[in-house]
């Protein structure tokens, strides 16, 4: 895929541009987002994103307009295992509703200038080592199957990450908020608020999903133009997609059962994806091994489709119908927590 420098400098023109209108436009004046106005933001950056496919597939052909939908349903689908956890941030540091957008903007502008870095060199590690896509096989069905293990009927509870607890330790800081400011001074010296606290929980927690993520998006497409859009916008509509599905998120009891049918169909492309390119000499002689047929990325594309309306469906109407009062639903575990 051959993509001139020219269009990478518009494409980070549209992203940087996307932000500044969330900035500007939502976040500089604190208040808390009606359902109307959550949802028609929502349906604006997902269109601009289907459209962002669309002139992929038209400028590079089916096949990588193929590979940027697959990519950015499966970002989409994954980031929804982000905002349970956002919640348990958001709840713990008892952040006020009209300042969470800010806190959410602020940590997905992090997650995504360290997601970005991430990128590139798995990119780099992709392109030298095919035999990589064993790891990342390996792990992803690992995560499905922590994704099933987990216990349903433990309320999660957030705990600060190293990267928390050490700010605490080296900078003074406030038990209570001054209005969305990052910084007080009190009695003369400067102390940091609650607010720069959980924007860093929220980016710290994007990056370690990531963690996870990158290497999913990697065994639909190879091609770092489309990892990175498809993240990006994935990433840019996850405030919206937050307050619109605020209250619908401990209703989806069934949804870790479709994230685990993901990441295991994803981790078994990956490993199908290895053995055909086979760079390790000591397994049948470097030669590929095309015994079984790698999954095409239509499929892969539908099959993550369907799981999503599956578990979404079941999750909205059997899930409601359960006898008795609902037990409270641990949201999806964040690696490194």
């Amino acid at each position: 895929m051959d993509v001139p420098l020219w269009v990478w400098g518009v494409t980070v023109g549209v992203i940087v541009a996307m932000l500044l209108v969330d900035f500007l436009g939502h976040v500089r004046k604190a208040h808390e987002p009606q359902l109307r106005e959550a949802g028609l933001w929502s349906a604006a950056y997902v269109l601009i994103a289907l459209i962002f496919g669309v002139v992929v597939w038209v400028t590079w052909g089916s096949e990588y307009g193929q590979q940027y939908f697959s990519g950015y349903v499966l970002e989409k689908s994954l980031s929804v295992d982000n905002l349970f956890v956002f919640v348990l941030i958001l709840s713990s540091f008892r952040v006020p509703r009209q300042y969470q957008q800010k806190v959410l903007l602020i940590g997905i502008v992090i997650a995504l200038v360290l997601r970005t870095i991430f990128i590139f060199v798995g990119a780099a590690a992709v392109n030298e080592f095919a035999w990589i896509f064993y790891i990342f096989g390996a792990f992803l069905i690992w995560v499905a199957i922590g994704q099933l293990r987990q216990d349903s009927e433990q309320e999660g509870e957030y705990q600060e990450n190293a990267m928390l607890r050490l700010v605490r330790r080296l900078f003074r800081t406030t038990d209570d908020y001054a209005d969305d400011k990052l910084f007080v001074r009190q009695d003369g010296l400067l102390y940091v608020t609650p607010m720069l606290i959980v924007m860093i929980a929220i980016g710290s927690a994007d990056v370690l999903f990531a963690v996870d993520s990158i290497p999913a998006i990697f065994t639909v497409t190879q091609e770092t133009y489309l990892v990175l859009t498809a993240n990006a916008f994935a990433l840019l509509g996850l405030r919206q997609l937050y307050f619109l599905i605020d209250g619908l998120l401990d209703k989806l009891v069934y949804l870790h059962y479709g994230l685990a049918a993901i990441l295991t169909l994803i981790g078994v492309k990956a490993i199908i994806h290895a053995l055909h390119e086979n760079d390790l000499p000591f397994l049948n002689s470097g030669e590929p091994i095309e015994v079984v047929p790698e999954i095409p990325t239509n499929v892969s594309l539908l099959a993550v489709l369907s799981i999503l309306i599956v578990t979404t469906v079941a999750s909205l109407t059997i899930g409601r119908r359960r006898k008795g009062k609902p037990k409270p639903v641990k949201p999806p575990r964040a690696l490194g927590n």
